[in-house]
């Protein structure tokens, strides 16, 4: 979505052009793939460790940092492994979304008009709300060591990026609709009226 707004805003007359149908294939299929390849390998890892014991997982989903906390041997080498596997999925598709929004901001700073510029911006701002809803969570669990988490806080944060980052979807798109916006601020206002 992010180079679907940069062609958009910085290259408006040949956006059909850059963006055909076959770059989208191309580009969904290649981040399905990573998405495989990078969990086919995480799994293999995780599931090759000896457990030994209670083998219940303190936390609501299977994910690779809580079912790795049940290992009996050192799980230090694993951790590093999905480090790297983390970067990858994490760190540089944001690194491309950042980039991408930078020349965004570029070129909405060279829009003349007023109107212009809060169009352009409130294209971007519902992805960019999203994009901070997800990966910010995602990179606090997944982006430090296993030995500095606390199982409880673990499951508060993945509980948000898995349901009510869901749930809020709908609000932050939506909310680009004027009637919608007026009528939400409307709700907002009679709510704390009524308090």
């Amino acid at each position: 979505m992010a180079y679907d707004r940069y062609i958009a805003i910085c290259h408006p007359l040949h956006y059909t052009v850059i963006l055909s149908w076959g770059l989208c294939v191309r580009l969904a299929a290649g981040a399905g793939a990573c998405g495989f390849f990078f969990s086919l390998i995480h799994t293999f890892f995780t599931m090759r460790l000896p457990y030994c014991g209670p083998n219940v997982v303190n936390h609501y989903l299977c994910e690779g940092p809580s079912v790795r906390s049940l290992a009996c041997m050192d799980t230090h080498l694993i951790e590093m492994v999905d480090q790297v596997i983390s970067v990858l999925i994490v760190v540089a598709p944001l690194s491309l979304i950042f980039a991408s929004y930078i020349r965004i901001g570029q070129a909405i700073l060279k829009i003349k008009s007023t109107q212009g510029r809060c169009k352009a911006f409130s294209t971007c701002a519902s992805h960019l709300t999203v994009v901070t809803l997800s990966y910010t969570p995602a990179t606090y669990i997944y982006m430090r060591p296993n030995s500095s988490s606390s199982p409880e806080q673990n499951k508060h944060i993945t509980l948000f990026y898995n349901v009510f980052n869901v749930l809020l979807n709908p609000l932050v798109y939506s909310l680009r609709n004027k009637d919608i916006k007026v009528a939400f601020f409307k709700v907002i206002g009679q709510g704390s009226m009524n308090l």
